[in-house]
């Protein structure tokens, strides 16, 4: 079992390289149609599993497909990974879409609308609270 540093360095490592393969490595078309980057890679302690987190900006369709391109492509990013990391085991991929972008997205607009319809008097009200707390 690797230890927690190595774990990290490993994830790290795939990271920047799988990153560098959906700019220039994998040619199928479905993986470019939406915009890809890899947010996080989480490796299992004995180093055989890693579950790419990436996140995709398009439509749903877009998305979709992008997902079926990276899921035919997973076969192809063992391999590279295989050459260009040192590892006695490569291990195995698994590409997962990663929608936390999009809802922090919806929540700030959700906050932005609650702040939009908040009364002046409630307003007025947090300031004077504020004040005497001392947190203007």
């Amino acid at each position: 079992m690797a230890t927690n540093r190595r774990v990290s360095r490993v994830a790290e490592l795939i990271k920047r390289e799988v990153s560098q393969m959906l700019l220039n490595g994998i040619k199928d078309d479905r993986v470019g149609s939406g915009m890809v980057s890899v947010t996080d890679v989480d490796v299992s302690g004995d180093l055989q599993h890693a579950k790419i987190y990436v996140s995709i900006y398009g439509t749903e369709e877009a998305k979709a497909e992008t997902m079926a391109g990276l899921k035919s492509a997973t076969g192809y990013v063992r391999s590279e990974l295989g050459a260009r990391v040192r590892l006695r085991r490569t291990p195995e991929v698994i590409f997962i879409e990663d929608r936390s972008i999009e809802r922090g997205t919806k929540v700030l607009s959700l906050l932005n609308r609650l702040q939009d319809q908040r009364s002046p008097e409630t307003s007025d009200i947090e300031e004077d609270i504020d004040a005497e707390a001392g947190w203007e």
